[in-house]
């Protein structure tokens, strides 16, 4: 079973209009209670690594932000242009943040280790905000990290330090799972993000779905599987499991994914770790013209290196994420 996921148990209290036990629960009168991921951590510089933060507002109308970090390279070397890394947080699209502690501290270590310029991007969350809005909030995002491309953008950080050249999409579990669609989306309509080389996206444990169990799907995770579906179901209401969103394999547009390489993460506890090994089969068949890796860490859960970044794994990880970026694919 996934610890991040407990045990897996399905409410069946009447007193929530809707309760994902562990993780939220929907009063009655609409308020949502998120159980978890609500800590904040400010913006500034990291004692540990010497990364700088920020936030930034990119939509005033809708309180769309972002969390930009740069690292202590930066302020040594000006002249050197560094590749972007748009990050996606996870939370299965319902809870967690940019400023929880998970999130801007792996965020920290990303930036140093791989010497990058990463935006860490707030997206709406449901169920107050379903489903597509977490994704149009993040196109917006990317839309604006392209106005940047002429070096005349809102945010200096963006107009001295980027490289346009290099841009990478990333995040974990439903971050990972929006990372790839706006890949799909840069494939299909390339012109409002046309300041942006899209050079690869960086997709660690990608919550996928859909209404067919597959592999482990089918025997020991098929109550979990039952339960993570609840989150998908909670943001999206309307979608279904086989939505085109959660369930790459109904999606037609596939083989115009908009770059060239793709790093995929699976964890060998994870108990999506089956639907990441069918993306990589779908991605193979579709007819997209890329590379695709696979790194699998063994004996570890869902997300793990949120919460442990010494480890080994996490570190042979975040080592193949910084080779991934800085290996300057086509």
């Amino acid at each position: 079973m996934s610890s991040l996921f407990g045990t897996g148990e399905i409410s069946t209290s009447d007193e929530y209009l809707h309760e994902i036990i562990g993780f939220i629960r929907v009063h009655k009168d609409g308020h949502c209670e998120r159980l978890v991921g609500t800590e904040k951590l400010p913006a500034g510089i990291d004692s540990l690594t010497g990364v700088e933060s920020k936030d930034v507002v990119i939509s005033p109308e809708t309180n769309l932000t972002a969390r930009l970090y740069i690292p202590k390279t930066a302020a040594t070397d000006r002249k050197r242009k560094l590749p972007v890394l748009v990050y996606f947080h996870g939370g299965g699209f319902v809870f967690e943040s940019t400023v929880s502690p998970a999130y801007h501290l792996t965020l920290n270590h990303l930036t140093a280790e791989s010497n990058v310029i990463a935006v860490s991007v707030e997206y709406r969350l449901g169920p107050e905000h379903p489903v597509p809005i977490g994704y149009t909030d993040s196109w917006e995002a990317v839309q604006w990290i392209a106005s940047h491309g002429t070096g005349t953008g809102p945010d200096p950080w963006l107009n001295n330090f980027a490289d346009f050249g290099h841009v990478f999409f990333g995040g974990d579990s439903a971050g990972a799972n929006i990372a790839h669609n706006l890949a799909i989306r840069v494939g299909r309509d390339p012109d409002p993000v046309s300041g942006i080389h899209l050079d690869g996206v960086i997709l660690l444990h990608p919550y996928f779905g859909g209404s067919d169990p597959i592999g482990s799907e089918i025997g020991k995770y098929k109550q979990l599987k039952v339960f993570t579906d609840q989150f998908w179901k909670l943001a999206n209401p309307d979608g279904g499991l086989d939505d085109p969103l959660f369930n790459p394999e109904k999606d037609p547009n596939l083989s115009g994914l908009g770059c060239s390489r793709i790093l995929l993460a699976v964890a060998e506890k994870d108990t999506f770790r089956d639907r990441g090994f069918y993306y990589k089969e779908l991605m193979e068949k579709s007819g997209w013209c890329g590379k695709l890796e696979v790194m699998e860490s063994k004996g570890e859960d869902h997300a793990f290196f949120l919460w442990d970044k010494t480890s080994p794994n996490a570190c042979t990880l975040f080592n193949k994420i910084c080779t991934f970026i800085n290996s300057r694919g086509s």
